[in-house]
């Protein structure tokens, strides 16, 4: 009996699963490319735009939150309408979304197409995560995510390069046609060959269907302004403003009011008791401060190398690509041995790494060797990739069928608020080291490192409460084939 639980680890993955992912991933490459692309072509909107920094911030904004408000919906969408109708739908409207910007005339006509982006966005990234999942029925979870995690893993490192280069090169206008064949590609490839799987048919099982509009009420305005307030604690630089402390509270009462009500009901808009359960409570806290190493990092790192070692945005851009060949590394060799050490052991593991190659930008300055910053990218690539993997299958170990929507939505929710949270406060505390340090950029960058690292390090701590390797009963009744979802044609 001590030996069953290998099996299963040891197995290949089913081909029809594989096939799944990878259909599933092709559009979901658009939603990262297309977050990662824009964040670094602000200031060239701003001046093509004739635009204020204020005013071309909302097309970062108003993105997220239309993303905040289309996130829970997918639980609802894809009991009322089945995955694959839910997924093409959400492609189509992303392409639409792409095209219109592409095509904007004035900056008030961009911010409402990118709107309509963040709705499709917000309905595809938790949809991707539960239909492989779902897929997968609970077998071998760990070399799965190494499908899953490939988008999160290259969009913050290949989306700046491409960004950077397509504004030197090429017109605006192209970084919203990079969408466009991942959108109609994967539009393809969901059409001809997922399965047409059916909504919940009526009875006590489609109690989902009806949309809990209280809930609705409660939590996506509630998201979306929290996502509001921490956006406009970049820009206003500081929490101590009123246009950061009005939503931050507004939204965190209208979460709250949600949590409560959610408690009441018998079939809420995100099942928030999951959160009771170890794997998916403990995920998405780690998740929420993953946010402040990837993506809170992901702001320092470029502008360390502009301002402090002064390269160009593309150059910039070039010079995380190192991050991005760990990450691919680590794919590859800690996303195969989750399944047999478990979540908690890589990610703890992995969050060291971050720690540990992150020690060395809070003391780089303008005359640091360029190869030995490059070569800790590339162990901070490996860290974060092997983070990212493990936290991804944890939010996962226990859960049927119908719970893993609900898992994806706030395990999603976690880590876009988490990366908002931290993006918003190291760009507070970097903008108050340089009023610290105005004859040194290099010194206020490093305060911001060093809170990197501190962030980093608690997340270590987190990682204690993941899950460890599966017990026994798990691989046995992960065994069972009524459990299995087909999701591929034949």
């Amino acid at each position: 009996m001590a030996a069953t639980p290998a099996k299963p680890a040891a197995e290949k993955l089913d081909p029809a699963v594989v096939k799944t992912a990878l259909i599933l991933i092709v559009g979901g490459m658009a939603v990262v490319f297309d977050t990662t692309i824009v964040s670094v072509a602000l200031h060239t909107l701003s001046a093509k735009l004739d635009a204020s920094v204020s005013t071309i911030q909302w097309v970062t904004t108003g993105y997220l939150l239309a993303l905040g408000i289309a996130v829970p919906l997918s639980t609802w969408g894809l009991q009322r309408f089945g995955g694959k109708r839910l997924w093409i739908f959400s492609l189509a409207v992303f392409l639409l979304g792409s095209v219109g910007s592409s095509l904007a005339w004035n900056v008030d006509s961009l911010i409402g197409w990118r709107v309509v982006q963040g709705l499709g966005g917000g309905l595809m990234l938790p949809l991707m995560s539960t239909l492989i999942f779902q897929a997968a029925g609970g077998r071998s979870l760990g070399r799965l995510v190494t499908y899953v995690a490939l988008p999160a893993l290259l969009g913050p490192v290949l989306g700046p390069v491409i960004g950077g280069a397509i504004l030197t090169h090429l017109s605006w206008r192209f970084m919203f046609w990079v969408n466009v064949p991942f959108c109609v590609v994967g539009i393809l490839l969901a059409w001809r060959h997922l399965n047409v799987d059916e909504p919940a048919r009526p009875g006590p099982a489609a109690a989902g269907r009806r949309l809990d509009v209280p809930g609705l009420l409660l939590i996506a305005p509630g998201t979306s302004v929290v996502l509001l307030g921490l956006a406009n604690a970049g820009t206003a630089g500081g929490f101590g403003h009123p246009d950061v402390i009005i939503p931050l509270v507004v939204g965190a009462a209208l979460l709250a009011a949600f949590a409560g009500y959610a408690l009441r009901t018998s079939s809420p808009l995100v099942e928030v008791r999951l959160l009771a359960k170890r794997s998916v409570g403990s995920s998405s806290a780690v998740l929420f401060f993953s946010g402040f190493s990837l993506y809170g990092a992901m702001l320092l790192l470029p502008l360390f190398y502009q301002e402090v070692r002064g390269t160009t945005a593309l150059a910039a851009g070039v010079m995380l690509v190192p991050q991005g060949m760990g990450t691919l590394l680590s794919r590859t060799i800690a996303g195969s041995r989750i399944d047999r050490f478990g979540s908690r052991a890589i990610a703890l593991v992995g969050f060291a790494v971050v720690v540990a190659a992150t020690v060395p930008f809070a003391m780089a300055g303008p005359h640091t060797n360029a190869w030995l910053l490059a070569l800790w990218m590339v162990i901070r690539g490996f860290g974060l990739g092997a983070v990212t993997m493990p936290v991804m299958v944890a939010g996962y170990i226990g859960l049927d069928k119908q719970q893993i929507p609900h898992s994806s939505v706030l395990t999603r929710t976690a880590q876009q608020i988490g990366g908002s949270f931290g993006t918003a406060v190291l760009a507070v505390i970097l903008e108050s080291a340089v009023a610290a340090h105005p004859a040194s950029l290099a010194d206020a960058f490093h305060v911001a490192f060093w809170w990197s690292v501190g962030f980093s390090a608690i997340a270590v701590l987190l990682c204690l409460w993941l899950p460890g390797v599966q017990p026994a009963a798990r691989a046995d009744r992960d065994n069972d084939p009524a459990r299995r979802a087909d999701s591929v044609k034949a």
